[in-house]
């Protein structure tokens, strides 16, 4: 048992109201220790000290600077990356594995942005205008919330935090408090790796916590990843305020299987692509497209597959998957599961809850599969976020596709084909923010992440991410010796030469 602490301006603090939330592990069901469940005066103290920091303090940190700091973070994390994976899996049932993982993949981020820290270039920008000079700048937008899930905190905190630092604003951090410990443990090593204080700021807690943030006229940003109907709420109140908000929201994803594919491959791709993380992830291959032709035998592969899946410790390398991470998450799961075969869609793999002589504790649910499954079906159109897979058939390409864009979600995609023209083909009319080709899940520091529709709006990771915490500011030189009308130099007429203020006293009776 651990009563964890959140960071304000340098300093680890309670809630001022003293009130606690428990942290319980999703495989054991004990308790493993406690968060503080801020108020809405913590996250006003939390933003006043991100603000002073920036103003008096971070604003004036070169590049340079910055970029040694975030490298030291890395540093740190990979250092500590199998204490970190070890708490997070406790914290919300992942397999320890894809945890650490995520950890170094963490660390990996940081050292990515952290080379652009110093290289935020502007242009110069030639104009109709003569004897001017143009050119911009790129400067961090102030101070930024970052909001984050529950079911991979330290990689999407990454995902934030680390071109948040690069471009220079100072931050405050809400973790989702049904996993909050590997982001409070982060504020050791950022006081570790020298941050000054106030840059980094850590609140945790529930609604009141999430409301004051989102509501909260002294940000510059907010970014977001979680549930469609919190993104809404938070872009709503983020808008009274006129506050710009990043949104990475929930998917659902095509995973098309084309008859030439690899199936091999693909039946591999599309058991990784649902069930990896328990089907808690928002780019899981929910809906799986398997072309007529080798239809029945991809689902019957699948089916047995699924069924394999072992279920376990999350602990231990020899489990497949491991609980879902919390209770009113594994409600939803077998709700919707329970929904699907009382609409009569065929289930041929899994069923909700494992038997009880198979494990004796932890919020697990066996993988689940659905064949036949209508696309215009909830099963096929509403964000599950657990281990189940629908089937769906398609003829052609074109069908593919159709049924593909067919959601109002467009997050992930994947293409299973040795041809290389369709996958060209089918990429570019997928409409997606990701769309992989004979892979799927796929990360990369480099590479942009974002939605559109109900996924959300920003990129997240790669250089476009940069763009989600820097201003543009335009600056114009007037280089010329004597003042003309810049109205009618920016139309291309003569020149009417204004008299400066010297002569015009000259001139006065």
């Amino acid at each position: 048992m651990t009563d964890y602490r959140m960071l304000i301006g340098g300093q680890r603090v309670d809630a001022t109201a003293l009130r606690r939330l428990p942290v319980t592990n999703p495989y054991t069901g004990q308790q493993i220790g406690t968060i503080p469940d801020a108020s809405a005066s913590d996250v006003d103290d939390a933003i006043a000290a991100a603000r002073h920091a920036f103003d008096n303090v971070w604003s004036e940190v070169s590049g340079t600077r910055r970029a040694e700091l975030m490298n030291r973070l890395a540093t740190l994390i990979d250092d500590r990356s199998d204490a970190l994976g070890l708490l997070e899996s406790q914290d919300n049932g992942k397999l320890l594995r894809e945890t650490t993982a995520q950890a170094r993949f963490s660390a990996r981020n940081y050292r990515f942005f952290g080379g652009y820290a110093d290289k935020l270039y502007g242009r110069t920008i030639p104009l109709d205008t003569p004897n001017t000079l143009d050119y911009t700048l790129r400067q961090p937008v102030g101070v930024a919330a970052l909001v984050t899930a529950w079911n991979s905190p330290m990689q999407l905190l990454a995902n934030k935090l680390a071109p948040a630092l690069a471009a220079g604003n100072t931050v405050v951090i809400k973790p989702s408090e049904h996993a909050s410990l590997t982001t409070l443990v982060l504020a050791d090593l950022v006081e570790e790796a020298g941050f000054p204080a106030g840059v980094i700021n850590i609140v945790s807690g529930g609604i009141e916590c999430g409301r004051a943030i989102s509501e909260h006229p002294g940000l510059d940003r907010i970014s977001f990843t979680g549930s469609v109907p919190t993104g809404q709420a938070i872009a709503a109140a983020a808008a009274r305020t006129l506050v710009p908000v990043t949104l990475e929201l929930g998917g659902k994803s095509p995973n098309i299987i084309f008859e030439d594919a690899n199936l091999k491959r693909a039946v591999t791709g599309a058991l990784v692509g649902i069930f990896s993380a328990g089907g808690q992830t928002c780019i899981a291959g929910s809906r799986l497209l398997v072309q007529d032709s080798v239809y029945d035998r991809v689902v019957s592969e699948i089916a047995i597959r699924a069924d394999a899946i072992r279920l376990g410790n999350p602990l231990e390398p020899a489990t497949h998957m491991g609980p879902v991470a919390n209770e009113p998450q594994f409600e939803r799961i077998t709700r919707m599961i329970r929904s699907g075969v009382d609409a009569g869609a065929r289930m041929v793999a899994g069923g909700a809850v494992p038997h009880a002589t198979e494990l004796s504790e932890g919020l697990f649910i066996r993988p689940t599969v659905f064949a036949d499954v209508d696309n215009a079906s909830s099963l096929a159109q509403e964000e599950i976020f657990g281990p189940v897979l629908s089937i769906i058939p398609f003829s052609d390409e074109s069908e593919a596709v159709a049924i593909a864009n067919d959601s109002s979600f467009g997050l992930a995609s994947g293409i299973w084909t040795d041809n290389l023209g369709r996958a060209h083909r089918v990429a570019e009319k997928i409409v997606a923010g990701t769309v992989w080709v004979n892979t799927y899940r796929s990360s990369a520091a480099q590479a942009p992440f974002g939605g559109v529709g109900k996924s959300g709006h920003g990129r997240e990771r790669g250089e476009e991410a940069l763009d989600e915490y820097l201003r543009t500011k335009n600056v114009m030189v007037d280089l010329s010796e004597e003042t003309i009308d810049p109205f009618a130099a920016a139309l291309g007429e003569p020149p009417i030469h204004l008299q400066d203020s010297d002569s015009t006293k000259e001139n006065q009776p």
